[in-house]
């Protein structure tokens, strides 16, 4: 037996081009850099109730000075890490929950609302969503990032 690919895992080539049996779709190779998927998941993630924010204090305590600076920008991946594979991705969140939230619960809902974004938007399969509760936000406790004041 001779050592070749076989068609499972051929990978298609734009050299095929004009092969009328490849749909013009499959004509060429789509990459998601790491970052897109980061993205998605921290977006994902803050829309769940009982996530107060994302990241560990230090992260947020740096985040907060850059998206004062401008062009800074909102950090939206803060908090999340993800390794982006061909066909497959697992992500690594670390999470801030409200006090009085079932922890189980946030993140459940969390890795629900993850998977499912990463999962429509990308195409990707979500093989793990590893959560990460870093912190909890109590009622009476300062935000670390108040706002700038004006004098």
């Amino acid at each position: 037996m001779t050592d070749t690919a076989s068609p499972t895992n051929q990978t298609h080539s734009t050299h095929h081009s004009k092969d009328p049996k490849v749909a013009p779709g499959d004509r060429g190779r789509t990459t998601i850099a790491d970052g897109v998927v980061e993205k998605i998941a921290g977006l994902a993630a803050r829309d769940v109730v009982g996530v107060h924010a994302m990241g560990s204090g230090l992260s947020r305590t740096f985040g907060a000075v850059r998206d004062r600076v401008p062009g800074g920008g909102k950090a939206v991946s803060r908090g999340v890490k993800a390794e982006v594979g061909e066909v497959q991705t697992a992500l690594d969140l670390e999470i801030v929950v409200d006090y009085g939230v079932a922890i189980a619960d946030v993140a459940r809902a969390v890795r629900e609302n993850v998977i499912a974004a990463v999962e429509r938007m990308t195409g990707l399969e979500v093989v793990e969503v590893n959560i990460a509760v870093s912190d909890v936000k109590l009622p009476d406790e300062e935000e670390e990032e108040p706002e700038p004041r004006l004098q």
